[in-house]
């Protein structure tokens, strides 16, 4: 009888105990409602845009028709993806894709970390924002405007460049009709615009560095390039890192909007990229087909994560940062 007595008194204290925990977050989110409603935007955001597309992902193994919905078409297994792998654009769209990433990738990794270093020694206040500002700036030209900048400035006739060119004594060139040029003037129009934003991380992770280690470097002697390579360099080694692994898992994921726009009859063996292609086919043609565009962006999106995942293993196993 008394161990009944104790056993029903204690299911009513965790019964008891749980109903107050309860009351406890209830009144935990309602003091702090502000917070999670801003929680709440970016959490929909990614449910709507991200996760919900994800549905859709299986018309690549449809043949898609919208009078018959996603569920109403007929499966057809791999033959969308088998019929871009044996395709003859294939071989040209991954070698282009590739060159143009790996490109971007490399060529944009050293800039901004100088451009950070530099403007961390920078003593003058003014000078140090008005250099932030400067290189801020291009970042927020909106794509078209960027193309049209690009196109006006290398323009055969009237461009800035070609302008120069003729007075150094040399003939024009029309630099978007010649096909090897197309990566170059991409990759490094590309850096011109995102290097100032880019360094932004990199400025964070130098304000983290003990001023202490800089002090003791300077008792010792050591002047600005020596307490960069031995004191800035390998605090911000970590912050390259993941974002070397991020801009991996992306490296198939060009956007068509600048190469299409800076895109003709006469450099489109070296411009067309996947996303282009993809967009062609999917939404500029009148086939409209979606099943095929479809599948082809999943299998960049799965070599996306295939590379993400290779990268972080090998950046884990070498004792570096790495995302998980």
């Amino acid at each position: 009888m008394t161990k009944a007595v104790a056993t029903v008194k204690a299911e009513h204290g965790s019964v008891t105990k749980t109903r107050s925990q309860q009351v406890s977050r209830w009144k935990q989110l309602k003091r702090s409602w502000q917070l999670y409603t801003l929680l709440a935007l970016p959490v929909i955001y990614v449910l709507v845009f991200k996760y919900y597309p994800m549905y859709g992902a299986q018309i690549a193994f449809k043949d898609y028709i919208a009078s018959k919905g996603i569920t109403g078409s007929e499966w057809v297994g791999f033959k969308h993806f088998i019929r871009f792998f044996n395709s003859y654009e294939f071989g040209k769209l991954m070698k282009n894709t590739l060159i143009i990433s790996i490109y971007s990738l490399l060529a944009g990794i050293p800039f901004p970390i100088i451009l950070a270093l530099s403007l961390n020694y920078v003593k003058n206040q003014f000078f140090k924002k008005t250099v932030q500002m400067i290189t801020y700036a291009p970042h927020f030209i909106s794509v078209v405007v960027m193309v049209g900048i690009i196109l006006e400035l290398l323009d055969p006739r009237k461009g800035l460049v070609n302008l120069l060119l003729v007075q150094l004594g040399f003939e024009p060139i029309n630099f978007m009709a010649i096909p090897e040029y197309f990566s170059s003037i991409y990759v490094w129009s590309g850096i011109w615009q995102n290097v100032g934003f880019s360094c932004i991380i990199y400025l964070a992770a130098l304000a983290g560095v003990d001023p202490a280690q800089h002090e003791a470097a300077v008792i010792d002697g050591a002047n600005k390039f020596q307490r960069m390579f031995h004191i800035d360099l390998p605090s911000i080694i970590p912050v390259m890192i993941i974002l070397l692994i991020m801009n991996t898992g992306h490296i198939l994921d060009l956007g068509f909007e600048k190469v299409l726009l800076m895109q003709n009859s006469l450099n489109v063996r070296t411009s067309e990229v996947i996303d282009t292609f993809v967009y062609k086919v999917g939404l500029a043609s009148q086939a409209m087909n979606y099943s095929y565009s479809t599948a082809i962006n999943l299998f960049k999106s799965v070599v996306g994560l295939v590379l993400l995942v290779t990268v972080n293993s090998i950046a884990r196993r070498a004792k570096q940062e790495s995302l998980w």
